[in-house]
């Protein structure tokens, strides 16, 4: 069964069509117009192996924000309809990733409920001209429309940019691990029988 999903977001503020495999090889098309983000997205696709595709144009004359949200309510929805009732999935998945000086740990599960848990500040306001605030709101909006646990935690680090790049990467190994197919169940990984809500 193939685990693709693919969808499209039209506002007053943004135009985003997004699409991904998950058991694909990280191969990834990015162009939201804001560098940085598209950077974070790459290695977000290279390290989970999701193969993604995406294009959006936002309205980056007022600030990255909805772009960069908006982008995170799409691949959202993309993880959750990708994996459908989530049958055969490990479902958890966690990694400690060092960059540089910076060690991000992260967690999810990929449970059908929705928790955020974030524990992680930078120390500038900026990189380059991306806003670090807009980390978080990305990953708030992945967790909410992934219907899923997400747990980030920022254990050190002093340089806005790895504490970025060690975030998604940690999240992105995190969420591969949680996708990925468990041999030894081939069922709902719930006591429960259901993993949809």
């Amino acid at each position: 069964m193939e685990r693709k999903a693919s969808t499209s977001r039209s506002t007053a503020e943004t135009q985003i069509t997004l699409s991904l495999n998950l058991d694909g090889s990280g191969q990834n098309e990015i162009a939201t117009g804001v560098g940085f983000f598209d950077h974070m997205l790459t290695l977000f696709a290279r390290h989970s192996l999701i193969d993604l595709e995406v294009s959006a144009q936002g309205d980056l004359h007022v600030d990255d924000h909805h772009t960069v949200e908006d982008v995170g309510i799409c691949l959202g929805r993309c993880l959750a309809e990708a994996l459908a009732d989530r049958r055969g999935i490990h479902r958890y998945g966690h990694f400690t990733l060092p960059m540089e000086e910076t060690l991000v740990t992260s967690a999810v599960d990929l449970s059908g409920r929705v928790a955020f848990a974030w524990d992680v500040s930078f120390p500038g306001q900026k990189i380059g001209t991306f806003d670090t605030e807009l980390v978080r709101e990305f990953w708030t909006a992945v967790a909410s429309n992934g219907q899923m646990n997400l747990h980030c935690l920022l254990h050190y680090g002093v340089n806005n940019h790895h504490i970025s790049e060690a975030v998604f990467k940690s999240l992105a190994r995190s969420i591969r691990k949680a996708c990925e197919i468990d041999p030894r169940q081939p069922g709902i990984p719930s006591s429960k029988g259901t993993l949809t809500g």
